[in-house]
């Protein structure tokens, strides 16, 4: 029998660790940290860790992410975000959208779903989605006679595809954990995010076509004509989709970097805030301090997975990852699909940020390893470790939705229920969001099948 050394396998302790602290309570990032100091130290008392070490993670944390110049994007885009909410662009998007689709079965949950898309492309932040377009559509959802199921559960899968449908946060924070290019997962995300807002639209059609009580229509008596109506698409359609593409249009056709189109997104939603006569200093200051406090909290947490990535790496923690996985006899498929089932369980009790932090440090060096061969060459390109990153980095974005739509921790239903009407229970959200879970889970496996949904931009525009 082999002798058997604690220190061996303390990454996995240390991963086990997380996994029950997680659930302390207490702030995420002192957690994450604080077990990789704590192993740290318990590493030099068994010699398999240096004090010295402890100054590797400082520059680090200097070198790496407070001089990534892709990060200085991520204020940025919160702030454009939050200065969407307060402008009043969305609210005015929302009716416009509803007037356009009145005649079409489910009309008012499909501009939902329509806002939803269009607002992603212009923000990432989730939070603000969700309970922005709670605030506007579910009264007037209610007020039509719509079913609470349907209603609930699509605006909480519509207000998320902000993470996956660039300019996303989650993308941002992926390309510097995986070392790939922004841009490259902006563009690979851009058709999964579109299909997934597909399926929304067509599961919303059918069943309204089938199930007409479920939506009823608009009444004639709100239509708006002529004039009228050129007028309301220039004031409510014409200036988000201009922002769209002002920011994507620059990153994708090369002229601007993500960081520099985050900042004219930043000053064309304070421009559009300005136009609409709402750009006050209350109103400044608050979207400030939000964005401030966000993007603290998020830098935050990138400082601590770097002591926690560290650590981990410095004990062993690949070695030891590897050797599991080659034991476990499963091969590139068998692993691609456990750490994707790993995702979507995880999905049901944390947050996209600690699942990030927690697996793509881990698992992406594994995944890197694992030859796909001949299913990648189909996307036209061979299987370079970038596309399979790519590829993997996608699939993940997509998993990773559905961690803010499955209970009991999914934080967008968290965020829907409280600003709901108290008519919503929290039994009529899980049941609404069952079906959008399912598409979630049909989109993953299209990706998954048909790789070129994610690498089919990338190879075309970046070549």
């Amino acid at each position: 029998m082999e002798n058997f050394y604690i220190e061996d396998w303390f990454p996995l302790i240390m991963f086990a660790s997380l996994g029950i602290l997680v659930f302390s309570g207490l702030p995420v990032a002192f957690v994450i940290s604080g077990i990789g100091i704590a192993f740290g130290f318990l590493g030099m008392a068994y010699d398999v860790f240096s004090f010295i070490e402890f100054f590797n993670i400082v520059s680090r944390i200097w070198g790496g992410i407070a001089e990534n110049m892709v990060m200085v994007a991520v204020p940025m885009f919160i702030y454009m975000g939050t200065m969407l909410e307060k402008s009043g662009v969305a609210e005015d998007l929302l009716e416009c959208l509803n007037v356009l689709m009145r005649k079409v079965p489910g009309g008012l949950a499909l501009s939902v779903t329509l806002m939803g898309t269009i607002m992603a492309a212009t923000t990432g932040i989730i939070g603000a989605s969700v309970v922005m377009m709670t605030l506007l559509a579910l009264p007037v959802m209610m007020r039509r006679n719509y079913d609470p199921s349907l209603a609930t559960g699509t605006i909480a899968a519509s207000g998320t595809l902000g993470i996956l449908i660039p300019p996303s946060i989650m993308l941002v924070l992926m390309s510097d954990l995986m070392s790939v290019s922004v841009g490259n997962l902006f563009l690979a995300a851009v058709i999964p995010g579109l299909l997934l807002a597909s399926l929304y639209t067509i599961y919303i059609f059918v069943r309204c076509q089938l199930q007409p009580h479920l939506a009823p229509p608009l009444p004639d008596a709100e239509a708006v004509h002529g004039t009228d109506m050129v007028r309301m698409m220039l004031r409510s359609f014409i200036p988000p989709v201009f922002l769209i593409v002002l920011v994507l249009g620059s990153i994708f056709a090369g002229f601007a970097t993500p960081t520099e189109a985050a900042g004219v997104g930043a000053l064309g939603a304070t421009f559009l805030a300005l136009v609409k006569g709402r750009l006050k200093w209350d109103v400044l200051k608050d979207v400030c301090e939000r964005s401030a406090l966000t993007g603290a909290m998020l830098f935050f947490l990138f400082a601590g997975a770097t002591v926690f990535s560290y650590v981990f790496r410095s004990l062993g923690g690949d070695d030891l990852v590897i050797d599991l996985v080659d034991s476990a006899g499963l091969g590139a498929w068998g692993v691609l699909f456990l750490l994707m089932l790993i995702v979507f369980i995880l999905g049901f009790f944390f947050d996209w940020v600690e699942i990030t932090l927690i697996v793509l440090p881990i698992f992406a060096p594994v995944i890197a390893q694992l030859d796909f061969g001949d299913h990648l060459a189909v996307a036209g390109v061979g299987p370079t470790e970038t596309q399979v990153l790519t590829w993997f980095a996608v699939m993940v974005a997509v998993n990773l939705q559905t961690s803010f739509l499955t209970p009991p921790f999914g934080f967008a239903l968290f965020y829907l229920k409280g600003v709901a009407p108290k008519s919503i229970t929290i039994q009529q959200i899980y049941k609404g969001i069952i079906p959008f879970v399912i598409l979630q889970v049909i989109g993953l496996l299209l990706v998954m099948y048909f790789p070129e949904l994610a690498l089919w931009m990338p190879n075309t525009i970046l070549e």
